[in-house]
């Protein structure tokens, strides 16, 4: 497709980076968008730092460019009109733009129409290119009831408008968008394979227009709908519009694309940036760059935004820090950091704060190599990152790069590194684990080629876990428990599972916004299927808790304890067991430590010992003291 890029793939809540081969094309990663701006992703960092650079936040906009002739009004045998199909496609996109990247625009024109919103003739501008919001989604809605009859009473019909014009009414709000734009996508919808039939005029105005749009860094793409018993023919007309150069080239599934389009999507989406870029040093005086990115990332739910309780305006916080005793305000100079040693404050000004934290420049510094198997899953301490190079910043960094990681794949082995992240920093000892491409049968990738960055631990990380002995499961039941294991085996795969807590919060917020009676039905997949695991393992399940349970065990039911005593009732039992005790001849005996605490207390009370400790330890010192012992 003209000037189509690849870009990352998202599905559901996880991330999944879609990276490009390695090449030793310094346009490369650019090219497959690895933009170093965008802020909007938040990024968990234990340490502060300063050396990453502010960035501006990037956006990406699109436009819809939908057909509005007669034949995109004809009912199929499902019931509905490729009309309606495209629009449905383009409010499931607005509201998946809401919740995943609320400050993309987007916006919807319309051709074929006889109602012209504009200079150009039979061309429409629906909405505006802006951020998507609840008012834009409900007039989509009412949109898609309309058919054919109430459509033309509205906007009517005419064959005679121009691709060109559409097109350049397309670049025009591009041109005129307030924001800046980092992604720039035209999606054309249409079941005509041929609108210019006869007319080579508008055709090359048509083709010169789309090369325009190329040369100005928007993507065209084309959502083919094919009309009933005919079929799609893109050599008409659309392949000298998005395939000039390329003769090989073919159209994506228009199956897969409508379905990609109409899919609901309730999840945060990252943008497409590295955490930071550094070099990677393996000898003096060789180095090359590399980008380090974080390819799973924890969602959670947006920050709350506090509101004047008068006129719902945002209310912004300012806090000041004051001096406890004459309560003057304190500004960054007048504050000083201290470290506590010896029952004595130790301070330190800000320049040794600073020069204290700064281990050296940021970057990876290879230490050596070791067995791949010396990893251990137990060396964990923090989430994994992902090393890919850098060839913008230091031009022959991919060859080197795939020459280590070609290296690391054959020996198996991991590159021990010490890895600084930033200058204030402190440094981390790391395993970068290679990790192969893999595609699948249709040749896309799936998994990038690259490096793990696994976070080692250092000795003092590692704990010693003393733990009492249990009783040991006999054979019988080790074998039943593998039955159990066997039967409920399943593929499983992150990607498959939503977080409940964040889709009903998002499918609350989205009820309220768009004035629904109930937000729409949310479907756990956390929770277990028992009807069918009942149906799979129920007799493996069965025999496992009559080897291992009592007979009279009910899964769920705690286990009744016995209600604890009263202090009225522990006090009547001590004042029990001091009429039968000789205090003195106790104390004589030593065996004042076997007697509990209220015991004590009220031995003593009786035999009017003065006392004012309540540690056991404390009474029986006094009681020895008393009686000389």
């Amino acid at each position: 497709m003209r000037g189509a890029k690849l870009h990352f793939m998202s599905s559901g809540c996880s991330r999944i980076f879609i990276l490009p081969q390695l090449l030793p094309d310094p346009k490369r990663m650019a090219e497959f968008g690895f933009a170093r701006y965008g802020q909007d992703d938040e990024i968990e960092e234990e340490e502060e730092d300063d050396d990453v650079p502010a960035y501006s936040a990037s956006r990406d906009g699109i436009v819809f460019l939908v057909d509005c002739s007669k034949e995109m009004f004809e009912i199929g045998d499902d019931g509905t009109c490729h009309f309606q199909i495209s629009i449905k496609c383009i409010k499931t996109t607005m509201q998946n733009k809401i919740i995943s990247s609320e400050k993309d625009c987007v916006g919807v024109v319309f051709f074929g129409t006889d109602k012209s919103d504009g200079p150009n003739k039979h061309i429409n501008i629906y909405h505006d290119l802006d951020q998507p919001c609840a008012s834009r989604i409900l007039t989509l809605e009412n949109l898609e009831e309309l058919g054919w009859k109430d459509f033309n009473n509205v906007y009517g019909h005419n064959p005679g408008y121009s691709l060109a014009d559409a097109f350049w009414t397309c670049a025009d709000m591009f041109s005129k968008c307030p924001q800046k734009l980092h992604l720039k996508r035209v999606m054309l919808f249409t079941n005509n394979d041929d609108p210019h039939a006869g007319n080579p005029i508008y055709q090359k105005q048509a083709c010169t227009k789309a090369g325009d749009l190329h040369d100005a860094g928007i993507d065209l793409e084309l959502i083919h709908l094919s009309r009933p018993g005919q079929k799609f023919d893109v050599n008409k007309f659309y392949k000298d519009l998005l395939y000039p150069d390329d003769e090989s080239a073919q159209l994506p599934d228009p199956a897969e694309r409508l379905e990609e389009l109409q899919t609901r999507v309730r999840a945060k989406d990252n943008k497409k940036r590295a955490i930071r870029r550094v070099p990677l040093t393996l000898a003096e005086g060789l180095s090359l760059s590399v980008g380090v990115y974080s390819l799973v990332h924890r969602c959670y739910n947006p920050p709350k935004v506090r509101l004047s309780k008068k006129d719902n305006s945002e209310l912004k916080t300012h806090s000041n820090v004051y001096l406890q005793d004459t309560v003057k305000t304190l500004t960054p100079q007048d504050m000083k950091r201290a470290q506590t040693y010896g029952g004595k404050k130790i301070c330190f000004e800000n320049e040794e704060v600073v020069e204290m934290r700064q281990f050296g420049p940021p970057g990876f510094k290879l230490m050596g190599f070791k067995p791949r198997s010396s990893v251990k899953p137990y060396y964990h301490v923090k989430p994994a990152q992902f090393l890919y190079p850098d060839e913008e910043t230091v031009t022959g960094s991919t060859s080197l790069f795939t020459a280590l990681l070609r290296k690391c794949l054959d020996r198996e082995v991991v590159a021990v590194c010490l890895y600084i992240p930033g200058k204030n920093n402190p440094p981390r000892f790391v395993a970068l684990l290679p990790q192969e491409e893999e595609v699948n049968e249709r040749k896309v990738q799936v998994t990038p080629p690259g490096f793990h960055v696994i976070f080692l631990p250092y000795a003092d990380d590692f704990r010693k876990v003393t733990y009492e002995e249990e009783p040991k499961a006999t054979d019988e039941q080790i074998s039943a428990a593998k039955e159990v294991i066997k039967k409920l085996k399943f593929q499983f795969s992150s990607e498959s599972f939503e977080n409940p807590v964040l889709q009903n919060h998002w499918r609350n917020i989205e009820a309220l916004a768009l004035d629904r009676e109930e937000p729409d039905e949310l479907v756990d997949f956390t929770l277990p299927a028992n009807d069918k695991i009942q149906k799979k393992a129920g007799s493996a399940i069965k025999d496992f808790m009559e080897l291992v349970f009592p007979a009279d065990y009910t899964p769920g039911q705690k286990k009744k304890t016995a209600p604890s005593e009263s202090a009225a009732a522990r006090k009547t039992k001590a004042a029990e067991a001091v009429m039968e005790l000789d205090l003195e001849n106790e104390a004589k005996e030593g065996r004042l430590e076997k007697l509990t605490v209220p015991v004590l207390r009220e031995a003593i009370r009786k035999a009017k010992i003065p006392c004012s400790v309540t540690r056991k330890a404390d009474l029986i010192d006094v009681i020895k003291k008393h009686y000389g012992v």
